[in-house]
């Protein structure tokens, strides 16, 4: 099987990701984004575990933007002086 970026995947042995979307793909390894949520790397030796799946398998991760409380600092910035 060919891997191109877009292409979508499932995994032979890991049937609990669900399918997969190629992002992106280089000599050595390809990254995939499975329905589970998670983008996980595959090395180019593991290629053959991977299976063309229906374009209709793949549903795309919610992405959910949670808003990340702010830093306190340890201690309080003192204003400049001016001379």
């Amino acid at each position: 099987m060919t891997l191109k970026t877009g292409t979508i995947v499932s995994h032979s042995v890991a049937l609990e990701w669900g399918a997969g979307k190629v992002i992106e793909i280089t000599p050595t390894l390809a990254t995939i984004e499975f329905s589970d949520g998670k983008s996980r790397k595959i090395a180019a030796s593991h290629f053959h575990t991977l299976q063309p799946a229906e374009a209709s398998a793949f549903t795309p991760p919610e992405k959910t933007e949670q808003a990340r409380p702010a830093k306190k600092r340890a201690t309080a910035k003192s204003p400049k002086k001016k001379k």
